[in-house]
């Protein structure tokens, strides 16, 4: 990174400040996931097949003279039709970007053929996807975008592998950085918003079990009534940890950060119901030139609506647009 890049970065994160619609985290959170309404995208997609026999879903929105590439990625049971991730996908558009969103598996269409689904801490697709566009096109920069589970997602990966060169930059918002933590506090005191997820996790997980019988202890996975239960007897089941605290213990994005050495924007509000204030490692932030933070005392989960003339704004969207114009401008 240049040292003019560096001091541009920066200057923005300095800049960059948010001004709440309201400071209930609830409506900040629900409001921007249910309330907002954006158009759709001209998007293509794109089939992916992969080295286990399975295929992933990856759209994409074209430019024809890009200044790069971004790359997004949902959060648990979202999809490319996700008002977070359509409103970002508009805003990198906007400034030149060729964009590509790739679905998890099982996620915005059928269900996936492999003995597995997908999780906070699974990095391969990913990687897969990352090093398919850098083949595809050597000369453009790349940057990811990732919110919740694909932004500890995309923080993890960064961290633990070796990043192709032309990835240029990151944004990650409001990712878990310590899942133990954060599944306790859900399960605690976010059962509303745990019950939700259940009623699409649950039956996937029936369905990967009526594909591969046996695989999961199919009564406990519909016993479940929290993400300790589901995850102890569904996600760990499926994807090879020996229990729900070791899939968390391995799979958060806060123990990795250290690894990172791309320019990488955390955004995380103090307020998220899912993620407890108290495990932003601030201090893993004053140590780095790689990681930018920034952290408001209010914007809910992947919120961040704020006041603006004709109604609520969308801090993220212009943020990562800022961000990542930034970076490939390195």
């Amino acid at each position: 990174m240049s040292p003019g890049t560096r001091r541009a970065l920066k200057e923005l994160v300095e800049k960059a400040e948010f001004r709440p619609l309201g400071r209930n985290a609830h409506l900040q959170t629900l409001g921007a996931a249910f309330g907002r309404r954006v158009p759709e995208s001209p998007s293509l997609l794109e089939v992916w097949n992969t080295s286990d026999d399975d295929f992933l879903r990856v759209h994409r929105w074209d430019r024809p003279e890009p200044v790069g590439m971004a790359l997004l990625l949902h959060g648990l049971e979202g999809s490319a039709r996700s008002p977070y991730v359509r409103g970002v996908a508009r805003a990198l558009h906007a400034r030149g970007f060729s964009v590509y969103v790739m679905e998890h598996r099982s996620c915005g269409g059928p269900m996936n053929r492999a003995r597995r689904l997908y999780h906070s801490g699974e990095t391969t697709d990913l990687d897969f996807v990352v090093r398919g566009l850098v083949k595809r096109h050597p000369e453009l920069p790349l940057t990811l975008f990732g919110v919740s589970l694909g932004g500890n997602q995309i923080a993890k990966w960064l961290g633990t592998h070796e990043v192709p060169s032309a990835v240029a930059g990151a944004v990650v918002v409001s990712p878990p950085f310590d899942l133990v933590a954060s599944g306790a506090h859900m399960d605690r005191s976010s059962l509303t918003y745990v019950r939700y997820f259940l009623r699409t996790l649950i039956p996937k997980a029936v369905a990967k079990e009526a594909q591969y019988p046996g695989c999961v202890d199919i009564e406990a996975v519909r016993r479940a009534t929290n993400f300790e239960s589901f995850d102890e007897h569904g996600t760990a089941a499926l994807h090879g940890f020996a229990s729900a605290r070791d899939y968390y213990e391995r799979s958060s994005c806060g123990r990795y950060l250290e690894g990172i050495r791309v320019p990488t924007l955390f955004v995380a509000a103090e307020d998220d119901p899912f993620n407890p204030g108290e495990t932003i490692p601030r201090a893993q932030f004053h140590d780095s030139e790689w990681l930018h933070g920034l952290f408001p005392r209010h914007g809910g989960h992947v919120g961040f609506m704020g006041r603006g003339r004709g109604g609520p704004t969308f801090w993220l969207d212009e943020l990562a647009a800022d961000f990542s114009s930034t970076v490939v401008r390195r």
